[in-house]
């Protein structure tokens, strides 16, 4: 006879197989706004290269100086708290706040393959 947990263990892992071949409906657009976000982030390849034909964007000088995470993060920051305030709910500003958070969490977990 399998104990309390034990049954209630094997319940939740049918569940969660349940749950994984039910597709997600987002509730809050997340998928849509993922979508865009990574449009975004395309667009802005070939806009910040300090050196093109050696592919070396403006954050891997920040990198290579110790502070690329630091000032991702200050980005993140500088555009959240900007947003509503200059040219109104621009959605841009958010776009940009969440590209940069992006790369706070490349440079904390990715960068180092530390995930």
């Amino acid at each position: 006879m399998l104990h309390l947990h034990q049954r209630k263990r094997k319940m939740l892992k049918r569940k969660s197989k349940e749950k994984e071949s039910t597709p997600v409906d987002f509730k809050y657009h997340e998928l849509e706004i993922l979508k865009e976000l990574e449009q975004y982030i395309e667009s802005t390849y070939g806009q910040h290269y300090v050196d093109i034909e050696k592919d070396i964007q403006i954050q891997d000088v920040f990198d290579s100086i110790g502070i690329s995470e630091d000032f991702a993060r200050g980005c993140a920051i500088k555009y959240l708290i900007r947003f509503g305030k200059k040219d109104g709910k621009n959605p841009k500003d958010l776009l940009k706040a969440m590209h940069y958070l992006v790369l706070v969490y490349h440079y904390a977990f990715k960068k180092g393959n530390t995930l």
